[in-house]
Parts: structure tokens; sequence; C-alpha cells
């Protein structure tokens, strides 16, 4: 028990870090270099690590015994007035966290799906873990809810107008995600699961 839920740590701490890199790179290719500048543009956890989404945000979920882990990284930075398509560079920085996320766990899904007779069941283990984690994440991120990347996909398809309400509501993002959590998450993470067990063949 305690060495799933050091490497559960582990897997989520990576999936936010791969998360936010794939964020930083998309930006770079169009046109933002800031999060490159900054160093970000590495697996280097401790240049990715945010003292309340990688500690204790966590932490306060596995006090609370749900079962259920979620963190974040420390954002990566953008200027969209660097970008060659100011829109479409926004969405698609925005699209890539989850996206990479989604990449990872169909990566471990097809690596069980095509070798599972030959897998260790420590290694399916893992695997599991590393689904279920990186499909929680996307769908926790898809959430239209301001900071997440959802509500910047949503925010880019909107006129410029809404652009300032959105900033402003960014302002308080950890108010926004803590509502969302405690309101609604129970409604939402039901369906994560079954996206597991329907990726699986089960």
């Amino acid at each position: 028990m305690e060495i799933n839920f050091i490497i559960g740590i582990a897997v989520l701490i990576m999936s936010v870090v791969i998360h936010e890199l794939s964020h930083g790179y998309v930006a770079n290719i169009c046109g933002d270099p800031t999060a490159k500048h900054q160093g970000r543009l590495t697996l280097n956890p401790i240049r990715h690590l945010s003292l309340w989404g990688s500690v204790i945000v966590p932490f306060i979920f596995i006090l609370s015994g749900t079962g259920i882990v979620l963190g974040w990284a420390k954002p990566v930075e953008i200027n969209p007035y660097n970008f060659k398509n100011r829109r479409w560079g926004e969405f698609f920085t925005a699209l890539a966290g989850p996206l990479s996320n989604i990449i990872m766990a169909l990566l471990f899904v097809l690596i069980l799906r095509t070798l599972e007779t030959s897998l260790s069941s420590k290694f399916i283990e893992f695997g599991i873990i590393v689904i279920y984690t990186n499909i929680t994440l996307a769908v926790f991120n898809l959430v239209p809810v301001p900071p997440l990347d959802g509500s910047k996909l949503l925010f880019t398809l909107f006129p410029k107008f809404f652009e300032k309400i959105r900033v402003y509501l960014e302002r308080y993002f950890l108010v926004f995600v803590m509502i969302f959590v405690v309101l609604f998450w129970d409604i939402i993470s039901p369906i994560i699961p079954k996206i597991v067990l329907w990726l699986l063949g089960n």
C-alpha cells in the first residue's frame, strides 16, 4: 500500500510536469519563447513544482480519504502578444497540456493491451496508475473553470471583450478551483473509471 502511494505521487508529479512542459513547448512553437527563457522546457520537476498545487492540495486530498489525488504544477507563463496568431496560439497552448496527458494514457493503454501476457503484474499495476492519473488530469483540466485549460480553450473562442473577464476571474483561481472540487467533482469524477475501463477494453 505504501509503495503504491509513493508510486502514485511520483506518477502524479511527472504527469503534471509533462503537462506544463507541453504548454511551454507548444507556446514556443507558436512564437512565444517565455517558457524557454525561464528554463521551463525541461523535465526537471524542480523547475515546475508549486507549493500549493504540488504539495498542499494533493496532501489535502490524501487526508480526505476519497481515494482521489489531484494536483498541478506551477503554471507556465506565456506572453500572448508574442504569438504569431494570438487566438490560435493561445488555443493550441492551452490544449497541449490535457492532450499530453491523454497521449500518455493512450501510450500505456497500447502497451498494456498489446503486451499484457508478457508483462509482470507490477508493471500492469503501474501502467493502470499512469492511465488513471493522466485521464484524471485531462478531465480535470478540461473543465471550463478559471484558470483551468478548459476555460482558456473556451475564452479563445469568444470575442476579445471576454478576455478582461477571464483575466479578472483568474485572479481568484484558487477560490474557483476549490469551489469546483467541493461542489462538482463528485459529479464529474465517476466518468473517469468508466473511461479507463473502456480504454482497457473491459
